[in-house]
């Protein structure tokens, strides 16, 4: 779609970008975040949920497969709100974040990991630490009228 992509980091890489997408849900003035389990890279920090992009996905299908798979929930619709490009250590990764404002049931946790609303009148996050890719998006959610 035509968004901008952001990038975080100004080098060039020759690694192979890994595609993932991104849900915020919205409910109320606030946004769920969940926390990376043990065993994954950064676990313990807290992030958007969502997931790669398999080979002939698109970015609905995949964030509709993934949000049901780790949070339990159906979302009914989305729309792009950004895309940015992070250079992780373990992976380089092209974010394609997503706004959920309509989904059916009730997210938790489908692998061990924690999840919070976070409210988008906080200035600062209460929770801590967010993943670095996190923190640019939370930046533009607060100062938008959602």
């Amino acid at each position: 779609m035509g968004w901008p992509t952001v990038k975080l980091v100004n080098q060039s890489t020759t690694r192979p970008i890994v595609e993932v997408a991104v849900g915020v849900l919205i409910q109320n003035h606030t946004v769920l975040l969940g926390q990376r389990p043990h065993g994954k890279p950064y676990a313990g920090y807290w992030e958007f949920p969502g997931g790669k992009v398999e080979p002939g996905e698109t970015i609905f299908l995949a964030l509709r497969r993934e949000l049901q798979e780790e949070i339990n929930i159906v979302i009914e619709d989305a729309n792009e709100f950004m895309v940015l490009e992070h250079d992780y250590p373990h992976a380089y990764v092209r974010l394609h974040i997503c706004l959920v404002r309509q989904w059916q049931g009730n997210p938790q946790g489908m692998e061990e990991q924690q999840l919070a609303w976070l409210s988008l009148d906080d200035s600062q996050s209460s929770l801590e630490p967010l993943l670095p890719a996190t923190i640019p998006i939370m930046e533009k959610l607060r100062g938008m009228s959602l």
